[in-house]
């Protein structure tokens, strides 16, 4: 896992559990993929490892699927930040091919609420989160 150009970039092992009897990876196995992205990004930001100290809640996540993954494919996941609102941030999501960024498996997106679970609401994104998401950011 890297930082660079603000994005965090990880590679994904494609696990033979991934695939499904088509001998591709499984449409809902993306998302997974994807889960681990934030994972990371999120450990890599703010050293959070425990899921009770992730301040926030996934409110949208959707794929566009772009070409299969088999088992010996070799894919890496970019992940970025697209905005940041005043209680969201959105994250972008590119599989790639890991000796060709050119060569696209998928590209999503997620958004999450900053949220309070004590309260049971969501709240605005502290300053010191902001500024550490603004560095990450690549607009559309």
């Amino acid at each position: 896992m890297a930082a660079s150009q603000k994005k965090i970039t990880l590679n994904i092992p494609v696990r033979f559990r991934d695939i499904d009897s088509m001998g591709h990876v499984n449409n809902a196995v993306f998302f997974t993929y994807f889960e681990e992205g934030r994972k990371a990004f999120i450990h890599e930001l703010f050293g959070l490892e425990r899921p009770s100290d992730f301040q926030f809640i996934l409110a949208h996540v959707s794929c566009d699927y772009l070409r299969p993954i088999k088992l010996n494919d070799k894919p890496t996941l970019q992940t970025w930040i697209s905005s940041i609102g005043t209680k969201r941030f959105d994250m972008q999501y590119v599989l790639v091919d890991s000796s060709n960024d050119n060569m696209m498996y998928a590209r999503g997106q997620s958004i999450q609420v900053y949220y309070d679970y004590q309260q049971n609401q969501s709240k605005p994104i502290p300053d010191d989160i902001r500024e550490r998401l603004i560095a990450y950011q690549i607009e559309k």
